[in-house]
């Protein structure tokens, strides 16, 4: 028979963990939103919505497309091209945005595959948000060279802690895929060893994204999408020590991008372009 004590423990575990529950979205199945046809974007591998221009969404290719950020709005439509001058694609794997010099939004772009993890550098590169009315240029970015404790590694998810700075790598092609971290200061030393945090309960992760007030955090490979809910004060790496809750997710050819709309209530993917199926941009909102 319960005690009055075992029942008041056990009432209160449960009502925990309901609570819990309770505050996380619960995000529904994907919708398609929009076909992109632009023969440009036919290998998409990075996705980022502004956190400046509403409705704005910022999409690259990977290994050996143009230098350049490509625009779309909320209906797939391409409405903007921002060239890297003096830079090269060699195999950009994803896009993020976050805080950079006195604080303005900063779209960052990261040169990190490598599939057979022969680059012993990798690269990140870094420039102000355009504003409304600027969404074809080309800019000069920032940029930092780096390395990996241990030698090359592969990797195509990179995200940008709103409340820190810090960046994010997070590898693809070991059996528990790695995080690492660059602190927020160091990115304008020019070139750092990236710190190696935690293994995740997973491979083959192809994107990642926070949230913009940076109490949600994403990660997707090709056949899942998975979710924390980071805790008021907590790191990065102590929401993600956690065991991650898997989010709906639309099957894609080969889907290697995903990222949040800025009020946290909404996240989209997006594929290249396979076996003659142009890419979908897919939306999955938080009832």
């Amino acid at each position: 028979m319960k005690t009055l004590a075992g029942i008041v423990v056990l009432f209160f575990s449960f009502s925990c963990v309901n609570a819990q529950q309770e505050l996380l979205p619960d995000f529904g199945e994907g919708v398609p939103v929009a076909t992109l046809t632009d023969p440009r974007l036919d290998e998409i591998s990075g996705l980022a919505c502004s956190r400046i221009n509403p409705g704005i969404i910022y999409v690259h290719n990977d290994s050996g497309g143009e230098a350049a950020v490509y625009l779309l709005d909320s209906l797939g439509n391409t409405i903007g091209e921002i060239e890297l001058l003096e830079t090269q694609n060699r195999d950009w794997e994803d896009i993020a945005i976050g805080p950079g010099v006195n604080g303005g939004s900063y779209i960052y772009v990261g040169e990190i595959g490598d599939n057979n993890a022969v680059h012993e550098e990798v690269a990140i590169y870094r420039f102000p948000e355009p504003t409304k009315g600027d969404f074809t240029s080309g800019v000069i970015p920032e940029k930092i060279i780096l390395t990996y404790p241990g030698g090359a590694r592969d990797a195509e998810s990179l995200m940008v802690d709103p409340i820190s700075g810090d960046i994010f790598i997070l590898s693809k092609r070991d059996s528990l895929n790695t995080l690492y971290r660059l602190a927020a200061d160091k990115f304008e030393d020019g070139k750092a060893e990236l710190e190696e945090l935690i293994k995740l309960p997973f491979t083959s992760a192809t994107a990642a994204d926070i949230s913009a007030d940076g109490s949600q955090i994403l990660v997707k490979n090709y056949l899942s999408v998975f979710y924390w809910k980071r805790n008021l004060g907590e790191t990065i790496a102590q929401a993600m020590s956690r065991a991650p809750i898997e989010l709906p997710y639309s099957p894609e050819p080969q889907g290697e991008a995903i990222g949040f709309r800025p009020d946290g209530r909404v996240y989209y993917t997006l594929s290249e372009k396979r076996f003659d199926l142009d890419p979908v941009l897919y939306k999955y909102t938080a009832n």
